[in-house]
């Protein structure tokens, strides 16, 4: 019996195994770039680096793939392709296992047969290097910044790693992870995980600026917002109130245009952070008396600035949901005024309607009386005619008796006719 499978049934099962840990050997020395690309960067960005391992006889990516690794001659790089960036992972044999040396400007010439793929973000620095048992290696007091310096051991004892966070002269980020025993495997993955905790922090921290710039606009809002409220209170009237309405609508327009441009870079900072966490979770790091670790000075640093832009997603939401129930009342104001206007109108066309229909009745009783009038001449003439033939009659006598048949007569057929006009569809 022959299943069949899911379409995406192999490209789920590969996911888990698409970023596996390649062994390392110490002493080894890491020069790891990571740019900003958006779809279309990054898919010329695949093309340059197939076209450059073709030139040399090397295989490029495969079509699809976010990860490839290739052996240069001398060099080893692993490239992956992120959702908004794209890294570029150069390993290098230290056989000398003196700590950054040579410069990495002698190192990064590896990166010129590559066209850049976008703006460079992440510069990191890093040697593997071999090291016993006790106090911290002298590299390590020799390179880095004592104020900022952050060490800590992983791996359950069998590493240290530490740096200070800031760029060195030529624009990297150093770290130095000493081994104290570890696998091949292990140095492998401990290596990955440390380039990712730099590389997410940096992609985490571009929220700061986009919170910073949005502050002035959200507590211009908050502030007016509650004389907003007030001038609310006491307003009357349709135009006061529909005047706020605008106002508010304007505010609400401002804060939602803010929103939706922070929206991917606030929920890119919260996912950003979370991976640092599980990324030092990972190396099962272990604090080092008398020195700073990663997660202790990444919480000392770096959490005030993540913080600063999830208060920011939360004042916008808050403030979204203010001004919405705001506009709600304000429309239900406006709505109440609009109605009493219409009811106003109404009554008044009511009232034409009724003055209409008394002027109406005053024509028709008019109508009535010089048709009757017009009748009654024409009669009373005709009796004349008749008294002047010789007939016996007196004329003013049958005028006076006609007058009233004359009267009912017209009265009904002007009223008939009115009927005539008032039923649906009549002719």
């Amino acid at each position: 019996m022959r299943l069949y499978e899911h379409d995406l049934r192999a490209r789920v099962l590969a996911e888990v195994h698409a970023r596996p840990f390649m062994p390392v050997k110490t002493p080894r020395r890491f020069l790891h770039y990571a740019f900003l690309t958006d779809g279309e960067a990054a898919a010329a960005d695949r093309a340059a680096l197939d076209a450059y391992c073709a030139s040399l006889g090397l295989p490029g990516p495969a079509p699809g793939a976010k990860q490839h690794r290739v052996v240069f001659s001398g060099a080893i790089l692993r490239w992956e392709s992120h959702s908004e960036f794209t890294t570029y992972t150069w390993e290098f044999a230290d056989g000398q296992g003196l700590a950054f040396q040579p410069q990495p400007d002698a190192l990064s010439g590896v990166m010129e047969g590559l066209p850049q793929p976008g703006p460079l973000l992440a510069a990191v620095d890093l040697h593997l290097l071999a090291a016993g048992e006790g106090d911290l290696p002298p590299e390590i007091g020799t390179t880095f910044t004592p104020a900022s310096l952050a060490a800590a051991q992983a791996e359950g004892g069998a590493a240290l790693i530490a740096t200070d966070f800031q760029p060195d002269p030529h624009g990297y980020v150093r770290i130095v992870i000493a081994d104290r025993g570890m696998t091949r495997v292990a140095a492998g993955a401990l290596v990955q995980r440390v380039l990712e905790i730099e590389t997410y922090r940096t992609l985490a921290l571009l929220g700061l600026p986009e919170a910073q710039a949005l502050a002035p606009a959200i507590r211009r809002i908050e502030t007016a917002l509650p004389d907003l409220m007030e001038e609310m209170r006491t307003s009357e009237g349709f135009e006061a109130n529909h005047r706020l309405l605008d106002r508010l609508i304007a505010l609400a327009a401002e804060l939602e245009a803010g929103a939706a441009r922070s929206l991917f870079r606030f929920g890119a900072t919260r996912a950003y952070d979370e991976l640092i966490r599980l990324r030092l979770e990972a190396i099962r790091e272990q604090a080092i008396p008398g020195q700073t670790s990663w997660s202790v000075f990444l919480a000392r640093r770096f959490n005030p600035a993540i913080r600063t832009c999830v208060t920011t997603g939360e004042r916008q939401d808050t403030l979204s949901r203010k001004l919405s129930r705001i506009a709600q009342m304000l429309r239900t104001r406006v709505d109440v005024e609009l109605e009493r206007q219409n009811h106003a109108q109404l009554q008044a066309m009511n009232d034409r309607v009724r003055l209409q229909i008394r002027l109406q009745q005053t024509v028709e009783g008019l109508s009535v009386a010089a048709i009757s009038y017009y009748v009654a001449s024409l009669m009373h003439l005709v009796l004349e005619g008749a008294h002047a033939a010789g007939l016996h009659v007196d004329a003013t006598v049958g005028t006076a008796v006609a007058v009233p048949v004359i009267v009912l007569g017209v009265a009904w057929m002007v009223r008939r006719i009115r009927r005539m006009h008032a039923e649906p569809g009549a002719h």
